[in-house]
This record gives C-alpha cells, sequence and structure tokens, in this order.
C-alpha cells in the first residue's frame, strides 16, 4: 500500500467525520429525519444508518426516537454543542488560508436593524461593491437580540448593531456617534420653538415607544430616568417608522435618531427638535464574536464603513 493511498484513505475518513457532524447538527434543527435528509440531500434510510454506526462508535445515544419527532438527549445537546464550534472553526481555518493568498471570490454575511440599514448600507455597499465586485455581501434583518445571537454563533460574520450590546461573546468596534433628536405632532405646543429642549420638560408629555427587545427603547428610558422621571408610555410599536407616524398623528411625542428623521415635504412628518447640552446620542457599532477570524474582506467591509460614516455621518 502506498503513502499516497494511506493519506487518501485518511481524507475519506476525515470527511466523513465532518459530515457526520453535519448530520447530527441537521437532525438536531429539524427534529425529524426525513426533514433533516432533504436538506441533506441524502436518502433517510442512509442518514438514519449514519446515525446509528456514529451512536455504536461513540457509544452514546444522541436523540431518543419517537413516532413523530426525534429529541436531543443530554450526550446529544453536547455532541451538537461541540461539533457546531468543530465545523466553525473549519470554515474559518479555510477563510484564513485563502486569504493567505489573496481576497477573490466569497461571501461576506453582514447582519443589520431594518430600519438603521436602511439608511447607512445603501450609502456603503456600493462603494464596497466598487472596491471588491468578487465578494457577495448577504443581509440578514432581524432584532438587535437575534443578531446578537446569530453573531455569536457565527451565522453573521459582523452585524450593525447600537450600544448597549447584551451578548458577553460579541466585540465591537464604534462606528457612529449619533444624535438624538426630539419629534413632537405638527401643532404640538412645542413644534414651532426655536431654542433646545430640556428632556424634564417632556415629564407629562405621552411618549410612544419602540417594544421590549428593541435596543433604542433602552436609550429612550435611560434619558428619561436621568432627567429624573419615567416616560408615560401610551403606545408602543416593533416599528421606529410606525412610531414616527403616530406622533404625526398627534399620539404623543418620541425621541428619534436624527439619521432617520422624514423630510418635511415627504410623507406625514412630526416636528423635530435638538435637544439641550448635553445632548443624548446613541453608537451604532460593527459587531463581530470575540476570538473569530475576520477575512480580509470583513476587515475592507469595516474600513469602509468607518470611511463612510465619516464622511456622510460626521463621525
Amino acid at each position: 500500500m502506498t503513502i499516497v493511498t494511506e493519506i487518501a484513505r485518511e481524507r475519506k475518513c476525515f470527511y466523513l467525520e465532518l459530515r457526520q457532524l453535519q448530520y447530527v447538527i441537521q437532525i438536531a434543527k429539524e427534529k425529524n429525519f426525513s426533514r433533516a435528509a432533504e436538506k441533506l440531500h441524502i436518502a433517510q434510510p442512509s442518514l438514519s444508518q449514519q446515525l446509528s454506526k456514529l451512536e455504536k462508535e461513540i457509544g452514546v445515544l444522541l436523540f431518543r426516537r419517537t413516532t413523530n419527532s426525534v429529541e436531543l438527549t443530554h450526550a446529544g445537546s453536547v455532541f451538537v454543542e461541540k461539533a457546531e464550534g468543530i465545523l466553525d472553526n473549519v470554515e474559518q481555518l479555510k477563510q484564513e488560508l485563502d486569504d493567505l493568498a489573496h481576497m477573490r471570490k466569497g461571501k461576506l454575511v453582514v447582519g443589520c436593524l431594518s430600519i438603521t440599514g436602511s439608511h447607512v448600507l445603501p450609502i456603503v455597499l456600493p462603494i464596497f461593491n466598487r472596491r471588491f465586485p468578487e465578494i457577495e455581501v448577504v443581509l440578514v434583518e432581524d432584532t438587535p437580540s437575534k443578531l446578537e445571537q446569530l453573531t455569536a454563533s457565527g451565522q453573521t460574520d459582523l452585524s450593525l448593531l447600537a450600544l448597549p450590546l447584551h451578548e458577553p461573546s460579541l466585540e465591537w468596534v464604534p462606528i457612529i456617534e449619533e444624535e438624538i433628536i426630539l419629534a413632537v405632532p405638527p401643532g404640538h405646543a412645542l413644534a414651532n420653538r426655536t431654542t433646545p429642549v430640556r428632556v424634564e420638560e417632556l415629564r407629562a408629555e405621552p411618549f410612544i415607544v419602540l417594544k421590549k427587545g428593541q435596543g433604542f427603547r433602552q436609550i429612550v428610558l435611560e434619558t428619561c430616568e436621568r432627567a429624573g422621571f419615567e416616560p408615560r408610555v401610551v403606545f408602543e410599536s416593533t416599528n421606529i417608522e410606525t412610531v414616527q407616524s403616530l406622533v404625526a398623528a398627534g399620539m404623543g411625542i418620541t425621541f428619534v435618531p436624527k439619521m432617520l428623521m422624514r423630510a418635511a415635504d415627504g410623507e406625514l412628518a412630526p416636528a423635530y427638535l435638538s435637544f439641550d447640552a448635553p445632548k443624548p446620542t446613541r453608537t451604532l457599532v460593527i459587531a463581530s464574536r470575540k476570538g473569530r477570524y475576520l477575512s480580509r474582506a470583513a476587515e475592507a467591509f469595516i474600513a469602509t464603513l468607518n470611511v463612510t460614516a465619516e464622511e456622510h455621518f460626521g463621525s
């Protein structure tokens, strides 16, 4: 038996082990052999045989089978957690080795808040695409908490988020320090005011805020708390655009990141006013998982975002 044959056999075993890890992860995700087999593009009997073979080799059951589904055992949960880490490390190794040669065709998965992303990314992405046309950028829009989870688990390479972050496994780079302004109905007593507003003046006002789980909600609550009161919340929404529409309709007041203010000649818009010093702000950051290898594409995206933020948002 030649050395080459021996190496080939070893490589075949290695790839088989990686496939087995993928099989277990997919079964755990789907909780059903048929759906897992379909997603993996293999026959269900073959998938069942591979799992049985693996369980026999390692000497523990990974799943409890029922007539309708499969559930992870405790050992299975540990196995899936470790398997996901191994496959993520393998992917990072492939990416890093490719970067050592040159930056060529690749994929960058970027998470973003839907409304903030709609203002920042249309400026950033055309510049990035002109510089790196071979890099495919995939956007993932979700809530702040979900994006933190996706970034922590490696399902996004980077995510554009606002402080504070709650996931301890993330690290971040500040991108934009943005002023927060006051939005009031067009007919409000403050609507035509030409001097800055003090937050404490709003103690008796009805507030419209984002629902729990939205990072900007916490900024509003903490800003009011520092001014010595708890805002009287009359409406909540998951969307800052809906919040602004309710304000424009006279239902209350709110705080808005300056980049999201509506044009006076556009759709129904509130009246906007600046706050007195010290002005409340929010910090937009680009977050990644601590210790995760950042590809040259990811580093280039961060650099592009930094330059663009400085030019367009005064960061």
